[in-house]
C-alpha cells in the first residue's frame, strides 16, 4: 500500500518533519521489503523564510510553499492522481499557510482517498478560526490520532469529534540497539559527572531560570553536576528578541559561580545525536512554566531512553509520568526541584527505580510498535472505504447542517435608534454609526422571521428599524444614508444602492406587513419614494427598486401604473445586456463586480409579476452565466472585491462578501419560484452553505457562539469583525432556506 503524507520533512529542521520521517519508516518497517520509496508519497511544507528549495529525499514527490494558496490545491491533485491509497496529514497550526494554517483545509476538502490526521497541538481555549480548522478537519478526517487522554477529552468536549472518531497513539521513541547508559556517557566524557539535561528550542516559556535557581542549592552537596541546555534559541524569539534570554541565563549562571556545572550547547542536533544525549544522562528535566502543553516528543524519547524524568506538571507529563514513572515539581517552584534532585542524587536506588521503570514503559512505545498501529489502522480505513454503497436518491436540502435561527447578534447591534453598522468582532463599533442600507435588511429581515416563526423579538425590531428609514427620508421623498451614532446626518443625499435596497424593504413590508397600520405607513414611505424611480441609472438601484415594486403589486394588484413602470425599468436591465452580451459574455455590464446576483434575480421578479417571457428568457441566460463562473467548483466561489472579473481578464477569487452570497441564495429561489424547476433550490442550498464552510478556503464564516456572520473571506483567512451587513445577510439567507421547505420538492429532514 502507498500513503501520502502531508507535513513537514528532513531536512527542514521541524520537530513535526522528524515525527513525519520517523513514522514513515516505522510503517514501512512493519511491511515485507522494507523500501520507503515503494510506499511513500511525501507532501513536503517548505518554511517560508527559507528562498531555496531544500534537498529533499527521493519520497518526497510535491512541495507546498507555506503562503501559497494554489500550491494546496495542486497538492490535492497530484495525491488524488498518485497512486497513493490513503492519506496522513501530520497537523500543527503554524506550519501551514493563511490564519492559523487554514489553507490546509481547501487541500483536504479535495482529497479522494481516505484521511487520518494527526494532531500536534489541541488548544483548549481555541481562537474562532483554530476551533472552525479542527471541527472542519474532523468532518474530513476518518480518524484522527493523538498522543494524550487530555486531547482526546478536548476533542470530545470543545470541538464535538465524536469519539468514535479519535483514536489515541502514543508518541514514538527511536530503538537504538547497543546504546547503553554507560558506553555514551564515556564517548562524552561523561563517566564522573551526573548528568541534568533539557532540550528544545530555548524560549523564556522553558523555564530554564526554574532549574538554574534550583541548582544553587544542589550543587554544593553535589559538586559532580553538570546541566546540559541543548539546543538553538527558537526562530521567532531570534527574530523579535535576539539572545536576550539566553544572555540573561548566562549571566545567571556567572552571577552564581555555577559556569563548572552548567553548558549551553547551542545547536540544532540529529535525532541520533539528541538520543545519544538523551541515554547519556541521569535524568532529564523539562521545566515548562505552564500547563497547556498536550504533546512533548522530547518528553517521551527521554522516557524511551530511561532517563529518570523530573518535570512541572503540563498535561502531556501528568499522563506519561504517572505510575512512578518520573517525578513532578510544580512550576516555577525551584526549591521543590532542588529537594528532589537532592534526594534522587543522594539515593542511588531511587534514580535507578525511576530510570528502569522509564525504561520499561519506553520500550511499548518504540517506533516499529507504533508504525504497526498506524499501518493497521490505515489497512482497516482503506479497506472499508472500498465496500460499495449503494447511492441513496439525492437529496436537495440537508437541514440536519442548518443551525438554529438565532437572533442574538441582532439584538446586540440594534439600540432604539436602528441596528448599528459595523462591529469589532462580535461587539457593536458604535464610533462608525448607523446606515440605511442596513436598517432597510435588517426590516427585511425582522418581516422575514415574523413570517416565518411568528417571533415576537422580530416584531419588536420592526418599529425600530422603520422609525429610522422614516428619519432618513427627505421632504422630496428620496433617503439619506449615514447617520452618526449622535444622530447627525452625514450625506445629504444616499447612493441608489440603499435607496433601491429601501423600496426593496418598503415593497416587502407592504406585502407582508403584521397589521394594518405598518402597512400604511410603509405605503406612505413607499409612495413618496416613487417620483425618483424613473431618474434611476445605475443597474443595482433599478434592480434592488424593481424588486420591491414586484411585492408592492403582490399586494395592490390593479395599480397599473406601478406595473407600467416596473416594465420600464426591467427595460433597462435588458438594454444594458443587449449592449454589452456576447456569445461567450452573457451579462449586463462589461465586468462582474458586487451584488451581481440581484440583476437576474430582479428580473424574475419582474417576470413572475408580468409574465413577460423575454425578461424571463435574459433572467435565466444571465444565471446560468453567472453559476458557471461561481458554482462550477461544487460550491459558491463569489467573485472579489480585490479585482473583481472584467471582460476578457482574471477573475478576483478573494475577497468575497457575504451581500452576495445573500443575492445568490434569494436569486435561486426566485429562479425556482418562477420556472419550478428544483435544481435551482439545489443551487440554493448550496449558495447558503457558503456561510456554514463550503466556500474556496473551506471555513464558516457563521459564528455559533455569537450567532453572528464574519465580514468576508479573504485570501488568507476570514475579516472576524460581525458587522450587521453580513450578519443580516446570513439571516435573510438562512429564513429564505426555511421559506423554501414549504415548497413541495424532496429534501432531508
Amino acid at each position: 500500500m502507498k500513503i501520502a503524507y502531508v507535513g513537514t520533512y528532513p531536512p527542514r529542521q521541524c520537530g513535526i518533519g522528524t515525527f513525519t520521517n520517523n513514522l514513515i519508516k516505522a510503517i514501512v518497517s512493519n511491511t515485507k521489503d522494507k523500501k520507503i520509496i515503494k510506499h511513500t508519497n511525501v507532501i513536503a511544507l517548505n518554511n517560508p523564510h527559507y528562498e531555496e528549495e531544500y534537498e529533499y529525499p527521493e519520497e518526497v514527490k510535491f512541495t507546498i510553499r507555506q503562503e501559497h494558496q494554489r500550491d494546496y490545491i495542486n497538492a490535492a491533485k497530484f495525491i488524488n492522481f498518485s497512486d497513493s491509497q490513503a492519506c496522513i496529514l501530520n497537523h500543527e497550526f503554524g506550519i501551514f499557510g493563511g490564519d492559523d494554517g487554514v489553507y490546509i483545509l481547501p487541500l483536504l476538502h479535495r482529497l479522494k482517498v481516505p484521511l487520518i490526521v494527526t494532531f500536534h497541538t489541541v488548544l483548549r481555549d481555541p481562537s474562532f478560526v483554530q476551533k472552525n480548522i479542527v471541527e472542519e478537519i474532523g468532518k474530513i478526517a476518518k480518524k484522527i490520532i493523538v498522543m494524550s487522554n487530555k486531547a482526546v477529552h478536548f476533542l470530545k468536549t470543545v470541538y464535538d469529534i465524536p469519539e468514535e472518531k479519535i483514536a489515541l497513539i502514543e508518541h514514538g521513541v527511536p530503538d537504538y540497539p547497543g546504546l547503553t547508559h554507560e558506553k555514551i556517557k564515556k564517548k562524552y566524557n561523561f563517566e564522573d559527572r551526573k548528568v541534568l539535561l533539557t532540550f528544545g528550542l530555548l524560549s523564556r516559556n522553558k523555564g530554564i531560570e526554574t532549574v538554574l535557581d534550583a541548582l544553587t542549592k544542589v550543587v554544593d552537596k553535589h559538586p559532580d553536576l553538570l546541566y546540559i541546555v541543548l539546543g538553538k534559541t527558537h526562530p521567532a524569539v531570534l527574530k523579535h528578541a535576539g539572545e536576550e534570554y539566553r544572555d540573561y541565563l548566562n549571566l545567571f549562571v556567572k552571577k552564581h559561580n555555577l559556569q563548572n556545572n552548567v553548558y549551553f550547547l547551542k545547536d540544532f542536533v540529529t535525532e541520533e545525536v539528541l538520543f545519544e544525549y538523551l541515554t547519556a544522562c541521569d535524568i532529564y528535566v523539562t521545566p515548562y512554566l505552564n500547563e497547556a502543553q498536550i504533546t512533548s516528543g522530547t518528553l517521551s524519547y527521554a522516557v524511551g531512553a530511561g532517563a529518570a524524568v523530573l518535570s512541572t506538571p503540563y498535561w502531556h507529563a501528568k499522563e506519561l509520568l504517572a505510575n512512578e514513572r518520573g517525578r513532578l515539581f510544580n512550576f516555577k517552584d525551584s526549591d521543590q526541584l532542588a529537594e528532589i534532585l537532592n534526594d534522587i542524587l543522594e539515593n542511588p536506588k531511587k534514580l535507578n527505580e525511576l530510570r528502569n521503570k522509564a525504561f520499561e514503559y519506553g520500550k511499548k512505545i518504540r517506533w516499529p510498535i507504533i508504525g504497526k498501529q498506524y499501518l493497521d489502522m490505515v489497512n482497516s480505513i482503506v479497506k472499508k472505504s472500498q465496500v460499495l454503497v449503494e447511492p441513496g436518491k439525492k437529496l436537495i436540502i440537508d437541514t440536519s447542517v442548518i443551525p438554529k435561527f438565532r437572533l442574538d447578534h441582532i439584538k446586540r447591534l440594534t439600540d432604539d435608534t436602528g441596528i448599528v453598522q459595523h462591529a469589532k468582532y462580535g461587539i457593536p463599533n458604535l464610533k462608525e454609526g448607523y446606515c440605511l442600507d442596513d436598517n432597510a435588511r435588517a426590516l427585511l429581515m425582522a418581516l422575514m422571521s415574523y413570517r416565518q416563526n411568528k417571533d415576537t423579538v422580530a416584531l419588536g425590531f420592526i418599529p425600530i428599524y422603520l422609525s429610522y428609514i422614516h428619519y432618513m427620508q427627505t421632504k422630496e421623498g428620496s433617503f439619506r444614508n449615514f447617520l452618526s451614532f449622535n444622530r447627525e446626518f452625514l450625506d445629504e443625499g444616499g447612493s441608489e444602492d440603499s435607496f433601491g435596497r429601501t423600496v426593496w424593504a418598503l415593497g416587502y413590508l407592504i406585502h407582508r406587513a403584521p397589521n394594518g397600520s405598518y402597512r400604511e405607513f410603509g405605503h406612505e414611505l413607499f409612495s413618496r419614494s416613487v417620483n425618483f424611480f424613473d431618474a434611476l441609472k445605475h443597474l443595482r438601484g433599478i434592480a434592488n427598486t424593481i424588486i420591491g415594486m414586484s411585492y408592492y403589486l403582490k399586494h395592490y394588484t390593479d395599480n397599473e401604473s406601478m406595473m407600467k413602470k416596473m416594465k420600464n425599468m426591467a427595460e433597462k436591465l435588458l438594454d444594458a445586456y443587449n449592449k454589452h452580451r456576447t456569445n461567450d459574455w452573457q451579462w449586463f455590464e462589461s465586468k462582474l463586480t458586487y451584488d451581481n446576483a440581484i440583476l437576474p434575480m430582479s428580473l424574475f421578479h419582474a417576470a413572475e409579476i408580468t409574465g413577460d417571457k423575454s425578461i424571463k428568457d435574459v433572467a435565466v441566460k444571465t444565471t446560468l452565466f453567472l453559476e458557471e463562473i461561481t458554482i462550477d467548483k461544487g460550491y459558491l466561489s463569489i467573485v472579489g472585491s480585490n479585482g473583481w472579473y472584467p471582460k476578457g481578464g482574471k477573475r478576483a477569487i478573494f475577497d468575497q462578501q457575504a451581500i452576495d452570497t445573500m443575492a445568490s441564495v434569494r436569486l435561486f429561489f426566485q429562479a425556482y419560484k418562477v420556472t419550478k424547476d428544483p435544481v435551482y433550490i439545489e443551487k440554493m442550498f448550496l449558495s447558503f452553505l457558503w456561510f456554514l464552510g463550503e466556500n474556496e478556503l473551506r471555513i464558516p464564516l457563521y459564528d455559533h457562539e455569537t450567532f453572528g456572520c464574519c465580514d468576508g473571506l479573504k485570501s488568507n483567512g476570514i475579516n472576524r469583525n460581525q458587522g450587521a451587513e453580513s450578519t443580516l445577510a446570513y439571516l435573510i439567507s438562512h429564513l429564505t432556506v426555511l421559506t423554501a421547505l414549504e415548497y413541495e420538492f424532496e429534501y432531508q429532514k
